[in-house]
């Protein structure tokens, strides 16, 4: 007999055969010793949420469709015991959806005394952790407050969903798949109450090529599941993406949602210019000669340093910038485009490109099911509780570091 909320493989090896051959010898079931010895109310609810990154390494990796890669790495966490598996897609629509609110508030608030622009991108935890400890004043306040994707999913796991099954927070254990390793220095931060009740939004991460190699070391036999969803019964079948090459695609959805909203302009494919090299790009929307937004993508800590260094100077020509800290950007983070002596992967990076650009993008702003999270969960999008929710404050230089915290 299998206790459902327990992971612990003494529990989970106790068959009907072994009760059957014991009661026939007078001997009382396992299942009766195991109600005995093992308290419930002492397990964890084992919930993994996976990065959209990530999916197109295990495509190639496994030689699998991105759908199939995504049924197959679920199938394996469960057959590990793994009780819930989550696409993080639905928080990413959350922090793009604040994002682009906070970017029209600060243009239209920004002034030569008071700057609130530029506006930079605050999702990549290596960029946000430089940014903190090293740079401070005058780069953080240009940071945006929308909180990652990763910090909203613990949010949406250890509050919403835990009410939804009637859970306590400290009773969900919750890991992130990830592509690169910084995910794990954002796990680690004690400053972010993203989570309820003092509880961690997640309590481990663990990398795609982490996984990975669990996976081929393991000989379980798999079985292919359907991911799940953080409203309980229902399945999404389909993986979707957002509209970035290599990424969450902040600047794009950015860049329509301030065309429309500020200047009354409908944008349908962004077109990118490329300046110092293929990590550095710029878009712009431009009426009668007159350039009305300025946007920028910068991958990588080369193009980062050029665009602190103008922030610095005061010449900045950008209102936006998409700030990644890996060259290439997420599906390149190094904890899954990397060969066996630590470089990176340039063919394996070509090849998870291609797999994510076949990914069909959904807007944010379609999800219904976001829409109802704001209402069911947050009381609103723009009320308090989604405030406290999805957006976040910065730490400055000087700051004690945490004891497991590394040194820039």
């Amino acid at each position: 007999m299998k206790c459902e909320h327990c992971t612990r493989k003494e529990c989970n090896k106790k068959t009907k055969t072994e009760d059957q051959e014991n009661a026939s010898v007078g001997v009382p079931s396992l299942a009766q010793d195991h109600a005995e010895k093992c308290d419930p109310s002492q397990h964890k609810v084992l919930a993994v949420s996976v990065c959209p990154q990530s999916l197109p390494y295990f495509a190639a990796k496994f030689r699998l469709s991105v759908t199939d890669a995504s049924r197959r790495l679920c199938g394996f966490l469960k057959s590990l015991g793994v009780h819930y598996v989550f696409d993080t897609t639905i928080a990413a629509d959350f922090s793009i959806l604040e994002s682009q609110k906070e970017f029209v508030r600060r243009y239209q608030q920004h002034s030569e005394e008071e700057p609130a622009l530029p506006m930079l991108t605050s999702a990549c935890p290596g960029w946000v952790r430089y940014a903190e400890r090293v740079l401070g004043h005058p780069v953080t306040p240009h940071l945006c407050t929308a909180k990652s994707p990763q910090q909203i999913m613990g949010s949406l796991v250890k509050d919403y969903f835990a009410r939804q099954q009637n859970l306590s927070p400290d009773k969900i254990f919750h890991v992130i798949v990830a592509p690169c390793y910084d995910k794990k220095l954002e796990a680690l931060r004690e400053d972010f109450p993203t989570a309820p009740h003092g509880f961690r939004s997640a309590d481990c991460v663990l990398t795609s090529g982490e996984i990975a190699q669990i996976m081929e070391q393991s000989d379980l036999t798999v079985k292919d599941a359907a991911v799940d969803t953080v409203f309980g019964g229902l399945k999404e079948e389909e993986v979707r993406r957002h509209d970035g090459a290599s990424s969450d695609g902040y600047l794009a959805h950015v860049f329509r949602h301030a065309a429309k909203q500020l200047f009354d302009e409908d944008v349908g494919e962004v077109t990118y210019r490329t300046l110092r090299n293929k990590d550095f790009q710029e878009v712009t929307l431009e009426k009668n000669g007159e350039v009305l937004l300025r946007f920028a993508a910068a991958y990588g800590f080369r193009n980062i340093q050029n665009v602190v260094l103008k922030l610095k100077k005061g010449r900045f020509p950008y209102h936006f910038v998409e700030v990644l800290a890996c060259a290439g950007g997420c599906l390149n983070g190094r904890g899954q485009a990397q060969t066996e002596d630590g470089r990176a992967d340039k063919a394996l990076l070509r090849q998870m490109e291609g797999i994510y650009a076949d990914i069909p993008v959904r807007p944010p702003e379609s999800s219904a099911h976001v829409q109802e999270l704001y209402q069911e969960w947050l009381d609103g999008a723009d009320s308090p509780r989604a405030q406290e929710a999805l957006h976040t404050k910065y730490q400055g230089p000087g700051l004690p570091a945490l004891s497991r915290d590394i040194k820039w």
